[in-house]
């Protein structure tokens, strides 16, 4: 029998696998669709390897933890459509307790590590994730931080699309969890590239003072108003690029840095914002575009 869009599309929305897989089942089965699941499921680890060569570029950013210790991590798959998966989630937010719980040193560490409740490990779960669901999945990158004398906090946004972490030292107040997460929304939004103008590197900021000088000239100003103008303009790149110096979204008047020292002095102690880290879903990743109308009409042909 025929095999029609709806068909490939009502498989792939029960078993969560890809649209050629689908296509396949369906075909070994003439069309029986719970024979066709029963047909994906028997694939099992089989199908892993074949699809470790794709793109995963989708997926979701997910935090664990608060209090002293917070984990930040980015789990990718093929498509959006996996990636609101419930099984994909959980697997995501399990590799998050991984992480947060025995610290591993980075995406290598973490792979032999046991998976809780499963009798696998991490590297065995994610296989058997690629097989079960159908598509190619990767951990791309997590970041554990831990303070010492201080509070972790940490926010999704947009349903995991970004995902932040932010370390302040010297209290543990609640005051200090507050502004926190507080943060780590401001981070969220306004996308800081360094922690201060110390963590800029210095080839930045020449070129940085290049392109200034460039329009400058072009402009007709003299070369001793370049140099002033240079100073004022290199202090709003700062501004833009830099957390402590970028405008607090909750309070533009004041700057992020200010706003710190103020609830240190506040609780009288030393309160500092010590690190962050900001994930953003699928950055840097380079993705073939397609097209999907194109894609599912090949499939039903």
């Amino acid at each position: 029998m025929g095999i029609s869009a709806s068909m490939v599309k009502e498989l792939r929305e029960k078993t969560g696998a890809g649209m050629m897989d689908c296509k396949k089942a369906l075909n070994e089965t003439n069309g029986d669709l719970e024979a066709a699941v029963d047909f994906l499921r028997k694939k099992g680890l089989s199908a892993a390897a074949k699809k470790s060569g794709r793109v995963a570029a989708e997926g979701i950013v997910v935090a664990a933890g608060e209090g002293a210790s917070g984990v930040v991590l980015e789990l990718n798959a093929e498509t959006d459509f996996v990636a609101k998966n419930d099984g994909f989630l959980a697997l995501a937010n399990g590799l998050a307790q991984v992480a947060l719980e025995q610290a591993p040193a980075g995406v290598e560490a973490i792979k032999p590590l046991d998976f809780p409740g499963t009798g696998r490990t991490v590297e065995e779960e994610l296989t058997h994730n690629i097989a079960t669901i159908g598509e190619n999945m990767n951990l791309r990158r997590f970041e554990r931080f831990a303070a010492d004398n201080g509070v972790v906090s940490s926010y999704v946004h947009a349903g995991g699309k970004i995902g932040v972490l932010v370390e302040l030292t010297g209290s543990s107040d609640g005051k200090v969890a507050e502004l926190g997460r507080q943060l780590a929304m401001h981070i969220a939004a306004a996308a800081p590239a360094y922690l201060n103008r110390d963590a800029v590197p210095a080839d930045v900021v020449e070129k940085e003072k290049d392109i200034m000088r460039e329009k400058a000239k072009a402009s007709g100003k003299p070369d001793n108003i370049i140099e002033k103008i240079i100073v004022g303009q290199i202090n709003k790149f700062f501004g833009e690029i830099c957390l402590l110096e970028q405008a607090y979204v909750i309070d533009p008047d004041q700057k992020v840095g200010k706003v710190v020292e103020a609830l240190g002095k506040e609780l009288g102690a030393e309160l500092v914002l010590a690190r962050y880290a900001r994930y953003q879903l699928g950055e840097g990743i380079e993705v073939a575009e397609d097209n999907f109308a194109e894609e599912v009409a090949k499939l039903t042909q």
